[in-house]
């Protein structure tokens, strides 16, 4: 009895004497005690909470290296291993988990738009329901701020930039030539159909390190990765007509659109009186497609799209007797493949290709010009996310431009023009996260133009604080290159490329269906072209002397939540802008923007009617225009710009619709410009034209039928 007595005496007295204490003070980054931690021994029952001042202790018969554990809901998970006897009067810091849902991001200079986007300025289908817009992206970005309404041109003009200084990229990917070419004063629109895209992001400024080659703002478009079910959609229009299709197979998938538009009802409506004959109607046949295949752990994805467009118009000129005639045909052919690997480890390998194919004949008055574009564009880029705290970006792309102009002119003599550029750039990004308050970019891109010899380095940063849970500060810097436009630089291979710096301040606040922001920038121009010539030619003595600036203030209201069957936004935009550059003789506000441009979009569904209504009214403050009889430079102003949309979208049954619109629904007398004559008259004054829109107004009706397995799509989705 005594020798049991005795044993177990030893064996309490080596399970007391072999406990070790675990103790410690668990604080957040301001040294805050965090209650109800746990803090425990990995793989083991020993474990406690921390109390009211964060402090913990508890008992462990472990001995040797353990992995001490500490966890907390909203904070990252601690852990520390080492020598359990060294695990006393610790001083253990958590950090806040960054939430992807409520935390900080940084917005300024960008709006975000599609499902994914987690502030969503603009959908897909806003582009489609937005009156006025006629299904453009351009129509519908016009009504976002820092836009200028250009009615004449029809591309974007952004933040006092000319329409060349905004890029598009499909997946990544550059497309050289997003518009369709068109006559002075008849409005270009964009290639691209909106159903293929899942998603806009429309940076009017202080973009990413990844792209380049854009002085004023870049436009991404991401076409849709996984459809949803097979469908055909059919539209019957007023112009035309169009057919598209998605096929399914496992993972695999194929979409196809095509449209066929010709606007002899559109053209009807336009009399000689508007400076405008048109000798036969405009046509246009185009088609997209999209194969994707997806893997395990990659998505492969082909883009591919071909236009054909011509037209035949006399045009009035001042300075001749007889209008002037002017033809055109275009093709154009675009591919674009892109490659997407999710490797180990959190890292991510991104890689694809473009090539474009444009080809103009232009005949002007018996004059006639040939050119012919082949453009390409390979890029890798790898992502690494080592937490949630901190993501890295990096990569390399090359571009090869190959330029050619033929002019011929009446007398058959030919003049021959153009240039073969290859551009290469790397370019590296990292995206810092402190806090769910505060992150930062810092990035960083260099390019080297193998035609013009010349090397730049461009850095570019930005910081985003959030003061509350429902808005936040942003601010962005960088420096921004682009290559001289080709119509300059056809002619002289000694310029150099031109640079522009943005400043930027933004505050947005999004709240349960309402979005609100406020962005102020300074952009600042150097090495801008100039030249000597009314027009750039071969003999024009060019330079890289021009200068400018541009500063504003853009503002964006939209609440598509709180007014029962209303979605609606608000833009305005303050714009302060002037250069010295092209045939300038001072600085002066060029002739494309406006000072006040003002945008209001409703949308509003009227369930009696099974209709969706859309009104959007556009404003924008007269433009400058030169008057030769006055001494100013670019002193004088048009007329202000005013356009009334209004757009019914009909139900006929849950997948046909009929549609309606009409821009410009109050007829308003809008003008583009003047045109002056070349000399003066016998009284010494030069006579002028106004110059007008082609029409008044435009009418669009269109039938609009899906065909879909669950038998509920439309391709107005929300009706």
């Amino acid at each position: 009895m005594k020798q049991i007595t005795l044993i177990a005496f030893l064996l309490t007295t080596s399970l007391f004497f072999g406990q070790t204490t675990v103790s410690g003070v668990v604080t957040d980054q301001k040294n805050r005690p965090i209650v109800g931690a746990n803090v425990y021994l990995e793989g083991t029952y020993d474990g406690a909470s921390t109390d009211a001042n964060g402090l913990f202790s508890f008992e462990t018969s472990e001995t040797g290296t353990q992995n001490l554990i500490v966890s907390m809901m909203s904070y990252e998970t601690y852990m520390q291993a080492g020598d359990v006897s060294y695990f006393k009067d610790l001083a253990i810091k958590l950090f806040e988990t960054i939430n992807s849902l409520t935390g900080v991001t940084l917005t300024a200079g960008t709006f975000e738009a599609g499902d994914n986007s987690k502030v969503s300025v603009l959908k897909p289908l806003d582009i489609v329901t937005t009156a006025g817009a006629a299904g453009d992206f351009v129509g519908a970005l016009q009504t976002l701020p820092g836009t200028s309404t250009v009615n004449e041109d029809g591309r974007l003009f952004v933040r006092g930039g000319e329409a060349n200084e905004t890029q598009v990229f499909i997946d990544g990917l550059r497309v050289f030539q997003p518009f369709s070419p068109t006559a002075n004063n008849i409005p270009t629109r964009g290639r691209f159909s909106p159903f293929l895209f899942k998603g806009i992001t429309f940076s009017t400024g202080g973009y990413s390190a990844e792209y380049g080659q854009a002085l004023s703002s870049v436009l991404l478009l991401n076409t849709t990765d996984l459809p949803d079910q097979e469908k055909t959609d059919i539209a019957v229009m007023s112009v035309g007509g169009g057919l598209g299709h998605t096929e399914i197979w496992g993972d695999q998938s194929l979409s196809i659109n095509t449209s066929y538009i010709n606007l002899a009802p559109y053209e009807s409506l336009i009399s000689s009186d508007q400076g405008v004959r048109w000798n036969k109607p405009f046509e246009a046949l185009s088609g997209e497609g999209v194969f994707r295949s997806k893997g395990e752990k990659s998505m492969f994805k082909l883009y591919t799209g071909f236009s054909h467009s011509n037209l035949d118009i006399d045009q009035e000129d001042i300075n001749f007797e007889e209008f002037v005639r002017f033809r055109l045909k275009n093709n154009n052919l675009y591919f674009n493949g892109s490659y997407k690997h999710f490797l180990d480890k959190e890292w991510t390998l991104s890689t694809g290709a473009s090539i474009s194919l444009d080809n103009n004949d232009i005949n002007l008055e018996n004059n006639l010009i040939a050119t012919k574009e082949t453009a390409t564009h390979f890029k890798l880029k790898l992502r690494k996310s080592f937490s949630n705290r901190f993501m890295l970006l990096f990569g390399a792309e090359h571009f090869i431009q190959d330029y050619e102009d033929t002019f011929t002119d009446t007398d058959g003599t030919p003049f021959q023009s153009g240039f073969t550029d290859r551009l290469s750039a790397g370019f590296a990004e990292a995206d810092i996260f402190l806090s769910n308050s505060f992150a930062m970019k810092l990035g960083l891109r260099a390019e080297y133009s193998g035609f013009m010899e010349e090397f730049t380095l461009a850095p570019r940063t930005s910081l985003a604080y959030k003061s509350g849970k429902k808005g936040q500060f942003s601010l962005a810097y960088g420096n921004f290159y682009q290559n001289p436009a080709t119509e300059n630089l056809k002619f002289d291979q000694s310029l150099r490329t031109e640079r522009t710096s943005h400043y930027i301040l933004n505050y947005q606040y999004a709240h349960s269906g309402k979005t609100f922001r406020a962005e102020a920038y300074y952009k600042d121009y150097a090495n801008l072209i100039k030249y000597d010539t009314e027009l750039p030619q071969f003999n024009s003595d060019f330079n890289n002397l021009g200068n400018g600036y541009a500063a504003g203030l853009d503002i964006f209201w939209r609440d598509n939540k709180n007014i029962k069957n209303l979605d609606y936004w608000v833009s305005y935009s303050y714009l302060d802008t002037e250069r010295d550059y092209l045939n300038f003789r001072e600085a002066a506000t060029p002739n494309f923007a406006s000072t006040h441009n003002f945008s209001l979009v409703t949308k509003y569904w009227v369930n009696k009617w099974r209709s969706q209504l859309g009104l959007s009214y556009r404003f924008s403050s007269g433009r400058p225009y030169d008057d030769p009889n006055t001494s100013g430079f670019l002193a004088e102003r048009t007329t202000s710009f005013n356009n009334l949309s209004f757009n019914w979208a009909y139900l006929i049954s849950q997948q046909k619709i009929l549609y309606f619109s009409v821009s410009n629904l109050l007829g308003f007398n809008n003008v583009n410009g003047y045109q002056y004559s070349d000399t003066p008259n016998v009284d010494g004054v030069f006579e002028r034209r106004t110059i007008q829109p082609a029409a008044d107004s435009f009418f669009f009706v269109g039938f609009f039928w899906t065909i879909s397995t669950d038998k509920k799509s439309n391709q107005l989705d929300n009706l």
